[in-house]
């Protein structure tokens, strides 16, 4: 068994019915819904679980129920897959937080309700984001370049997701810009559904409102190793951890740079705990040549018992949704 490494996805990854099975067969999984519930005034469940597209895709109510499904698939597989290290891409990196011990789950659930909050009340009309594709990043890097200059408007990658895939944050006019200088290329710009430029100085109002409440909260060392979006490192000092994670609101999601960091640190096969598999599908991009390298989305509660179930060696191939990295073609 090669050494693991535990992924949480964050926003975007929300699905109907996300997490339902898992807290209808685990009262532990169905505690977290409640205490979410409690410490975001929202009735999650119905609104997750019943409701309507345009109420999940709400930040408010996204962010502490993504983060409950997260932490539900923790809950259960933690201790039998033992990771070296964990990452969670953006909203996800709450939960990593929880599982290495270095915030307590009260305090995670109570964070990203607020953060939910705080970003949803962001209103800078026209500000945005949106994905490119198929265009390398050096490419992307003087679309970004080039839109600023002509426009005079903020705009900056916010996600480095994969070799395939960025994502660019900043004000509408920078927006359109790049994406006619992507065409120009042939590659693919896709506006994103949220409310506010994420992970840019756009939203700084908010990022300080958010400072000061994880300032008053308790920091420990990590029980496991935390590689943050901020920086594509590990701290063990809290008062790092607490800066970088600080520092995360207005900062590009280096995930590029985590999975490699990750890859050099000993990590071979990665476990993407949490709805829809996004994360285990960029890592075929980012570990792209590294044959003996795995990539598994666990977002069911079948999945989970049939990795639980298994010895080690065996964990492997009972998450069937996935393969190796050699054996998998591109997809568009």
């Amino acid at each position: 068994m090669s050494i693991i490494a535990v992924l949480f996805p964050g926003q975007g990854s929300q699905e109907k019915g996300m997490g339902r099975d898992m807290a209808e067969g685990r009262p532990e999984a169905m505690d977290l819904w409640r205490l979410a519930e409690n410490k975001s005034g929202l009735a999650l469940r119905g609104i997750f679980w019943d409701g309507a597209e345009a109420d999940m895709a709400d930040t408010r109510a996204l962010q502490p129920a993504l983060t409950v499904v997260n932490l539900a698939f923790w809950q259960m597989l933690g201790a039998k897959l033992a990771p070296m290290a964990l990452a969670g891409h953006s909203l996800g990196e709450f939960a990593a937080l929880a599982a290495a011990g270095v915030l307590g789950v009260e305090d995670v659930l109570e964070l990203t309700a607020l953060r939910g909050r705080l970003m949803s009340e962001v209103k800078n009309p026209g500000d945005g984001m949106a994905a490119v594709l198929k265009l390398p990043q050096d490419a992307v890097e003087d679309v970004v370049s080039v839109a600023r200059d002509v426009t005079n408007a903020e705009l900056r990658i916010a996600n480095y997701n994969s070799p395939e895939q960025y994502v660019l944050s900043g004000k509408k006019a920078a927006l359109d810009a790049a994406a006619g200088l992507v065409r120009e290329q042939k590659g693919r710009l896709i506006p994103l559904p949220v409310s506010g430029a994420f992970h840019s100085p756009l939203i700084q109002e908010a990022a300080d409102e958010f400072a000061k409440i994880l300032a008053k909260k308790s920091w420990r060392e990590p029980r496991i190793p935390v590689f943050h979006n901020a920086t594509a490192t590990c701290e063990a000092d809290p008062a790092k951890i607490r800066a970088a994670v600080t520092a995360q609101m207005t900062s590009s999601v280096l995930w590029i740079q985590t999975m490699a960091a990750q890859h050099k640190a000993g990590a071979r096969t990665w476990f993407e705990l949490g709805p829809k598999g996004v994360l285990a599908k960029l890592a075929k991009a980012n570990l792209k040549g590294c044959e003996e390298c795995e990539a598994h989305g666990v977002g069911t509660l079948d999945l989970a018992q049939a990795v639980l179930d298994q010895e080690p060696q065996e964990m492997l191939s009972a998450c069937t949704n996935t393969k190796r990295m050699k054996d998998q073609k591109d997809e568009e």
